[in-house]
């Protein structure tokens, strides 16, 4: 359940500021004005949704990789098989990143998960301390940049002026092309996250490993959940209200603000979800969260059609608001879809590709052929 919400929060940043427009344009002054609608939509998701979605994602995925690793106690290729598994994961993201989608998320967790996956075979306390060394160093690199890791001024304002003629009006080849030029410019983006993604992964596992999630106590989730939002709030308002002006401060707010809120997220819908009335509210999304890879390649086929020249072209044309709806149209289909999928079959069509890769020879599929699910 939790995986297939924190999914809408994906979709919804992506589509609106990934999708829609050139994800450079973030880092540029604002140009034509926007309807109130669409200053609404953006505000909105730039300060609850953006970030945390994927920070969330980042802690679910920690959470999977432990939840493998000891699922697979008893076997003597542990290792060998979630290396595997990360390997293919990789090839997933590699082809995913270059030919369909440049925002791919897959590579930078295949790689992250194949340097967390020696912590899993250590101690809690190892867990911890590489979880606080790694979020210590990502809160560190906000205040002291690497020096020449983002492009100029100039070169994101050329990139971003290409991409709103190739995006929007090439066939598949030019639209392929010019992604493919644009990674070297996207891969600062990935290193700048890439501890707090590392420290994510392994506060996830810290968090299955310690029962937390296993044994959940829903007065703790409640209460922790809510301090974390609330703690999280306060620096937003800080910060935009321009309160503090303190250097160190400003840098720190946002990314701050970012874990606290996406633990407190998780948390609440956590302690929602275990409970008989909770179960009836969210039970929707668990088919969609059991899909989530699926349903995550899927999006970025659908959105590439929408919005690129070698289908409907929409890409610079659309609001904020009308991006958002269409998303929210796609993420309703998937859901549906999802539930009758998995009313058949086992897993989705990815995860089911994934599962067999990783073992290396075909897992059952039907649910016919096999009642229960694993």
């Amino acid at each position: 359940m939790l995986r297939g919400v924190a999914l809408l929060g994906v979709l919804a940043i992506n589509v609106v500021t990934e999708f829609r427009v050139s994800i450079f344009e973030q880092f540029l002054p604002p140009g034509r004005s926007a309807s109130a609608l669409d200053r609404v939509v953006e505000t909105v998701l730039t300060l609850a949704v953006e970030m945390k979605a994927f920070a969330l994602f980042s802690l679910l995925f920690g959470v999977g990789l432990a939840i493998q690793f000891e699922h697979l106690s008893t076997n003597p290729s542990r290792a060998l098989l979630l290396f595997r598994r990360l390997i293919v994961l990789l090839m997933f993201g590699l082809i995913h990143l270059c030919l369909i989608w440049n925002g791919d998320i897959l590579t930078e967790y295949a790689l992250a998960g194949l340097i967390v996956l020696p912590f899993l075979f250590g101690p809690r306390w190892l867990l911890a301390a590489g979880a606080a060394t790694f979020l210590g160093l990502y809160l560190a690199m906000q205040v002291w940049s690497p020096p020449g890791l983002f492009p100029g001024f100039a070169s994101i304002q050329r990139n971003v002026q290409e991409a709103n003629h190739v995006y929007a009006t090439g066939d598949f080849g030019q639209v392929l092309a010019f992604r493919l030029r644009e990674i070297p410019l996207i891969v600062p983006l990935h290193i700048f996250i890439f501890p707090r993604t590392l420290g994510l992964f392994l506060f996830g596992a810290l968090a299955w490993r310690g029962g937390a999630l296993r044994r959940p106590n829903r007065t703790f989730l409640f209460s922790s959940g809510a301090s974390c939002i609330a703690l999280g709030a306060v620096l937003i308002l800080l910060k935009s209200a321009g309160a503090v002006t303190n250097a160190s401060f400003d840098a720190l707010a946002n990314p701050v603000d970012t874990i606290l809120m996406a633990l407190g997220y998780g948390a609440i819908i956590i302690a929602i979800a275990n409970s008989a009335s909770g179960k009836m509210l969210l039970g929707w999304a668990a088919p969609l969260g059991r899909m989530a890879f699926t349903n995550y390649l899927a999006q970025s086929v659908i959105f590439g059609w929408i919005f690129y020249g070698y289908g409907l072209g929409l890409f610079g044309h659309l609001g904020a608001g009308k991006a958002l709806a269409i998303g929210l149209a796609v993420y309703v289909a998937q859901v549906v879809f999802s539930a009758w999928w998995l009313g058949r079959y086992r897993f989705g069509p990815i995860e089911w590709l994934w599962r067999t890769l990783m073992y290396g020879t075909p897992q059952p599929m039907s649910l016919a052929r096999q009642a229960r699910p694993i």
